[in-house]
């Protein structure tokens, strides 16, 4: 798909370090068809639009709070679909939210320990 670039457009390079990735990391995100096909200019080359940022930075974010690949996957492929797959969605991330949920929980009983272990050796150091 050709693009007309009358709006501000990124390289491959520069959506890559705005969002935060390597333009290794974003062309395997547009192999595992985690990102629709990207516009192109009248070279050929890769042009990224701000819808295509902020979706590459709802992938980061979902990445980031531990959603599995195949999980992210199957949002963009119920996105691409439009608003009849709104409630799967939704569904998906409910099913995700509960699973960060979940691991902060256990996070917050990690960092208890550890705040536990730190006392504990300020107050040997203390004793010395």
């Amino acid at each position: 798909m050709d693009i007309t670039i009358r709006e501000a457009t990124l390289t491959v390079g520069e959506a890559a370090e705005r969002v935060g990735l390597t333009t290794y990391t974003l062309r395997w995100y547009e192999q595992e068809r985690l990102v629709a096909p990207v516009g192109r200019d009248s070279a050929g080359r890769r042009r990224y639009t701000e819808r295509d940022v902020d979706w590459l930075f709802l992938l980061t974010r979902l990445r980031r709070t531990g959603m599995p690949v195949r999980d992210m996957r199957r949002y963009a492929e119920l996105a691409r679909q439009g608003d009849a797959t709104l409630a799967a969605r939704r569904a998906l991330f409910e099913t995700h939210r509960a699973r960060v949920l979940s691991r902060m929980a256990e996070l917050e009983e990690d960092l208890k320990v550890l705040n536990y272990k730190i006392d504990n050796y300020r107050r040997a150091e203390g004793c010395r």
